[in-house]
């Protein structure tokens, strides 16, 4: 681990982006991820370590102008205990639910599950069902400057996104599910919690006169990254969700996932899961 000359906790967002544009600067909020990483020789922290827990304005859950906003720094156990997620989110009030442990559910934030950029992210795969966008805050020019980032474009790599190193990110935007959306999220492992995912699915649709109407699909631990399925949403895209249309968004997966082997299964084993868990108990 990397010797820290410098450990600042800022209280508001633009000492936080002046501090950034300084560079040099490794974010630490929840440091579930962090802590261990460093620990073990993955991540080689920068001298400045720099905790934003205590900034204003980063933390919470409402909603506006038509979207959810969660600030980055809400805990997995905020979501969970949320009636606004309850009611509107329920696919990724169900992902917390799988999320590691109480202790680890009252530390992790959301801003820092999105940006340690895990192929099996929990978090990420019903994010991605939601058309969440993250908000990236910087300090160019002196001056505070935000842009918004669809999530479906914000990961690089496994570990890595497209945020700058001078950007910190400070919100996430759920665009308000259409009424009578419904979603699911499946996460397979060795233990439904405390265990990283071998796979995860997302699913959401409209039930719209026995058809499916503005479906998503998302995968984690299937790609480098968690991605969108845009070949299934087309085979389940504006028909019924019966045996025959199952089959078609089944085929589809096997197209658009390629899963590796690694410590926690095969490709192989990884392909086959994603055969068994099919989307239609979704639907009943």
């Amino acid at each position: 681990m990397s010797a820290i000359e410098r450990y600042s906790a800022p209280t508001s967002l633009d000492e936080a982006a002046e501090i950034l544009r300084a560079g040099n600067v490794t974010v630490f909020a929840g440091g579930t991820d962090l802590m261990v990483q460093s620990q073990i020789g993955k991540v080689q922290l920068k001298p400045v370590l720099m905790n934003i827990r205590r900034i204003a304005g980063m933390h919470g859950i409402r909603a506006e102008g038509g979207a959810i906003r969660v600030g980055a720094l809400t805990t997995m156990t905020e979501l969970l205990e949320s009636e606004l997620v309850r009611e509107r989110l329920g696919i990724l009030r169900a992902a917390c639910d799988h999320f590691a442990s109480d202790q680890l559910r009252n530390a992790a934030t959301l801003g820092g599950n999105i940006c340690n950029a895990s192929p099996a992210g929990d978090t990420l795969v019903p994010l991605l069902v939601l058309n969440a966008r993250v908000v990236l805050v910087s300090k160019p020019n002196g001056s505070i400057a935000r842009r918004a980032v669809p999530l479906a474009e914000f990961f690089a790599g496994p570990g890595r996104t497209q945020r700058l190193p001078g950007e910190l990110l400070t919100e996430i935007e759920i665009p308000e599910p259409p009424a009578g959306f419904h979603g699911m999220f499946f996460k397979f492992g060795t233990r439904p919690a405390l265990d990283i995912s071998t796979i995860a699915i997302g699913l959401g649709a409209v039930r719209d006169a026995g058809r499916l109407r503005d479906v998503r699909v998302a995968y984690g631990s299937v790609a480098p990254t968690p991605i969108r399925g845009p070949l299934t949403e087309a085979a389940l895209e504006g028909r019924a969700p019966d045996a025959a249309t199952i089959e078609a968004a089944v085929r589809a997966a096997a197209e658009e996932t390629h899963p590796i082997s690694d410590v926690r299964a095969s490709g192989w084993y990884r392909s086959e899961m994603m055969s068994v868990a099919r989307p239609n108990a979704i639907w009943v």
